[in-house]
């Protein structure tokens, strides 16, 4: 039997693990009452000082008017607020509010568990490896496929 060209394409590769890892752990947020974008947004503001609304988009792998609209409906359940910059009160910055850090925590120790388990198999030195191979190629990667427009931060 031949091999089919997806069976060794990188970005094939890539958007499988995730879907199927992924998949495992987005199962396990709706006991913890949250959904994907809530906890990517919490996720990615709970061990931080507030950041701008299209840096959070990014993390959290959204178009940033989609971010916003998220962020409006996790502001008005109390998880988020916005505060603006004290020298430049047009630069406005997205913060975990105490009922957003009480939201996430167990999410958190779970998320943690759940990639132990992942990598498990693989061992402490090719877990690091791997880790270390995305965020380069992250890098490399990122300022072309930007899901942000600069221009509107």
């Amino acid at each position: 039997m031949s091999q089919r060209f997806i069976d060794d394409y990188l970005l094939y590769l890539l958007a499988r693990a995730s879907e199927e890892v992924s998949a495992q752990f987005h199962a396990r947020l709706k006991k913890h009452g949250l959904q994907v974008p809530e906890w990517r947004v919490l996720a990615a503001l709970s061990d931080g000082d507030g950041i701008k609304l299209g840096e959070l988009a990014a993390a959290a792998l959204k178009r940033q008017p989609t971010m916003t609209k998220i962020v409006d409906r996790m502001e008005r359940a109390g998880l988020v607020e916005r505060r603006t910059g004290r020298e430049d009160r047009r630069q406005v910055r997205i913060y975990i509010t105490p009922a957003g850090r009480a939201r996430v925590r167990e999410a958190l120790k779970d998320a943690k568990r759940h990639e132990a388990g992942v990598l498990s198999k693989y061992g402490a030195a090719d877990s690091r490896r791997l880790k270390a191979m995305l965020h380069s190629l992250i890098e490399q990667n990122s300022s072309e496929f930007s899901l942000v427009d600069p221009a509107a931060d």
